[in-house]
């Protein structure tokens, strides 16, 4: 009840708002700010040039002094400052904010070509939601390490390999042999940051966030619309590229590859749900170990055939198979799919609720944060049927 009381707190409207934000920062830096790194990441983000910018202001100004602003040579005046703010989706806050980070070593996992701007745009936009991911961490004081093992990253002198790393780090998180039920919520757990956005042309993004004076943070990135089992394997393939170290005339994807199968398959709990060696199998039987492990039907083939379960006759009959179905072509929806929903993170959004109701953000910061009205925010709250249908946000 306190957080409906709440609602009714006297606040600034837009322009004081910004007057008040600018007037601390100016007082705080010795009456000079900066917004340029942060207005420019923020356009990336949106997609936009300055001339699309510019459009967007209604003409407020021209490209040219947006681009000023991004050089810091100029600030906006507080109507500039507001018709920009709502022009990319962030607050005069965070265009104002002064945590400096930065994205290390990019990897991303591409379905087709993707272009340098189109790359920028993603890469601005996984900086923007993990801005907002620490800044809740840090209110709450739960910010979780990366429980890296000692060993890693592991070396890797041929494909081979992978299925030690795989083994070590499952012996170091205590997973056992047993099916994972949630990656993401094992990662996060572990003190990596899964984020979920929607990137047609991208599979994946591993990276090192880095912040001046303090550790480096890992983070993954996953496409929201991806069916569960593609997410599952995506994770665990950018996981790889995480822990392993691979040497020279080795290729990285398939040492990746390969531990993914390995994390989410272990050979021995395979072995016992399907024996060492088959020289045929059924749709419904690959259909089971698809609920059982959360793995397409071509990922559990491959992992098959690299244990030498499959024989490569059997492998080629089987991809026949999934390309007749149209299992190997976009959307990529096999018998059975699993839901996108079931693989998404969901510790941002139950650190804003949180942070709400011990009063440590307002309902409209928990709601710009989560990238829903005020309204939506209050119906997931309110509401405990309204979580099934809002997994990652």
């Amino acid at each position: 009840m306190g957080r409906r009381r709440n609602r009714c707190c006297r606040q600034l409207n837009g322009l004081q708002s910004s007057r008040y934000f600018l007037e601390c920062k100016l007082e705080n830096n010795g009456g000079f700010v900066v917004i340029g790194q942060r207005l420019k990441l923020a356009r990336a983000a949106a997609g936009l040039s300055l001339r699309d910018l510019q459009a967007q202001i209604g003409n407020r100004v021209t490209a040219q002094a947006i681009g000023k602003y991004e050089r810091n040579e100029s600030m906006p005046s507080s109507g500039v400052l507001i018709a920009l703010c709502a022009a990319l989706g962030v607050t005069e806050d965070y265009l104002l904010g002064d945590q400096e980070l930065v994205l290390d070593g990019v990897e991303f996992r591409k379905k087709a070509i993707t272009s340098q701007r189109e790359e920028a745009q993603v890469q601005a936009h996984v900086l923007h939601l993990f801005e907002r991911y620490l800044m809740v961490e840090e209110l709450l004081g739960l910010s979780v390490e990366w429980d890296k093992p000692r060993e890693a990253p592991y070396p890797i002198h041929s494909e081979t390999d992978a299925e030690g790393a795989a083994a070590s780090l499952r012996g170091h998180w205590g997973l056992g042999s047993d099916p994972i039920p949630n990656l993401v919520e094992l990662l996060e757990e572990r003190g990596i940051k899964v984020l979920s956005i929607k990137a047609d042309k991208i599979d994946g993004l591993t990276a090192r966030v880095l912040r001046p004076n303090r550790p480096g943070l890992p983070v993954i990135v996953i496409n929201s619309t991806d069916w569960a089992e593609r997410k599952r394997f995506n994770l665990a393939h950018e996981l790889g590229h995480m822990v392993v170290e691979v040497g020279q005339q080795v290729d990285a994807e398939r040492v990746a590859h390969r531990f993914a199968g390995a994390f989410l398959m272990p050979a021995e709990a395979l072995w016992s749900e399907v024996g060492k060696h088959r020289t045929s199998i059924s749709l419904a039987e690959l259909a089971r170990l698809k609920k059982i492990f959360g793995a397409s039907f071509q990922a559990i083939t491959y992992r098959c055939k690299n244990l030498g379960i499959f024989s490569e006759a059997l492998v080629r009959a089987l991809f026949n198979e999934f390309s007749r179905r149209g299992w190997r072509s976009p959307p990529y929806k096999e018998a059975g799919a699993l839901s996108p929903e079931s693989e998404e993170p969901s510790r941002l959004k139950a650190l804003c609720y949180r942070a709400v109701a011990e009063g440590a953000i307002s309902e409209s910061r928990a709601a710009e944060l989560l990238g829903i009205s005020v309204h939506e925010l209050n119906r997931r709250m309110d509401d405990p049927e309204a979580e099934g249908d809002v997994a990652g946000g």
